[in-house]
């Protein structure tokens, strides 16, 4: 059974909250936040000893393949999926289901981030395989992340009664999706502790979300069956154009999970998970000194300095900060960003603006 077991890397996103190192041409999964090794690299890493790379999937945008490519040359090219454009998850998903289920009919496929940190690989694992055994009962199941803070930036699973015990891990009935709270529901999520982080990483049988997508996506689910039938012909790439002009941008959480049945959530609290949504998630994951501060890349002079982060470009300029704290620097040679802390999901904004006004620094 293990061989139908299936990873499928979502790795077409943008990374916006991270400029200016993450930019159109360069983004987030691409860029090396943690070390020698890009977040899409790192994807690929945490999956050794689970997946062999003949069974992981890549789906990305054309614009993008090439490199990821490079970046990951153990994963057969013809593993690496493209869509046209991008269209958000639920077009992701279904054209990797369309083509894990013309490899494997029995395909059993765990839906994961190109741009996500977990720290906690063993558990991961551990996670994976209990989501595997659940998903062959005939459940669709989202992995959540017990929330350690009253987040307004992710959405949230209602965690309803126990299924079961799978490899050691407990795992609940979902009762439904909630999307990003205000900041006073936020804190009523908090302390109910029956809610889970949406981590956007699931696991199903390929035949099984496909039904879902049937009933629930009834456009989607015809082009994808204009492409299935296409697949191992020459006129798929031409048949897979003609169907995503028409397809609509929406999330498989919008598109599929919140009306969907049988739907588990397992929710735990010790991956050390991060989405790395943004700049101030980086104090999550990277050590800080004795004042608070995080030093990335950068020759770093601070005096009565705290709470903030310092990120260079290994270009020996030196940065000095002088009676300053829970602020953001990021220094990308070409573009600087300062802001505080609590403004680095806004970054997305300049981004937006960038684009407007046609800077090449978008």
């Amino acid at each position: 059974m293990y061989e139908s077991y299936f990873a499928v890397i979502m790795a077409g996103g943008g990374g916006t909250r991270l400029w200016p190192v993450s930019r159109q041409e360069r983004p987030k999964q691409m860029v090396r936040l943690f070390g020698e090794r890009t977040l899409f690299q790192i994807s690929v890493d945490r999956l050794e000893g689970m997946f062999p790379p003949e069974r992981i999937f890549v789906v990305t945008v054309e614009e993008q393949a090439r490199q990821l490519r490079k970046q990951a040359p153990e994963i057969p090219e013809q593993n690496f999926i493209l869509e046209p454009s991008p269209k958000n998850t639920a077009s992701v998903v279904g054209l990797a289901a369309v083509a894990l289920q013309k490899r494997d009919p029995n395909a059993v496929m765990a839906v994961l981030t190109a741009d996500h940190y977990i720290a906690n690989i063993e558990r991961f694992h551990q996670l994976l395989r209990a989501a595997f055994q659940v998903a062959g009962e005939g459940f669709l199941v989202t992995l959540g992340i017990k929330p350690n803070f009253p987040s307004t930036g992710y959405g949230y699973i209602h965690t309803g009664n126990e299924i079961g015990a799978y490899q050691g891990i407990r795992v609940h009935n979902a009762r439904g999706f909630l999307e990003k709270p205000d900041e006073q529901r936020a804190k009523e999520l908090f302390a109910s502790d029956s809610y889970a982080w949406n981590s956007g990483m699931f696991v199903w049988k390929v035949d099984q979300i496909i039904v879902e997508m049937a009933r629930q996506m009834p456009h989607l689910y015809t082009g994808l069956q204009m492409i299935s039938r296409k697949w191992n012909t020459d006129e798929r790439a031409e048949t897979i154009r003609k169907v995503w002009e028409g397809l609509e941008r929406i999330s498989i959480d919008y598109g599929v999970m919140e009306g969907a049945e049988n739907v588990a959530v397992i929710p735990v609290s010790d991956l050390g998970w991060s989405d790395v949504g943004s700049w101030e998630s980086l104090f999550e994951v990277l050590p800080a000194d004795e004042h608070g501060n995080i030093i990335h890349q950068a020759e770093f002079l601070g005096l009565d300095s705290q709470n903030s982060l310092v990120y260079g470009n290994n270009d020996g300029r030196l940065i000095v900060t002088l009676g300053v704290e829970d602020l953001v620097i990021v220094d990308a040679g070409d573009a600087l960003l300062v802001c505080r802390k609590e403004h680095s999901q806004q970054v997305r904004e300049v981004v937006q603006l960038l684009r407007k006004q046609g800077s090449r620094l978008a």
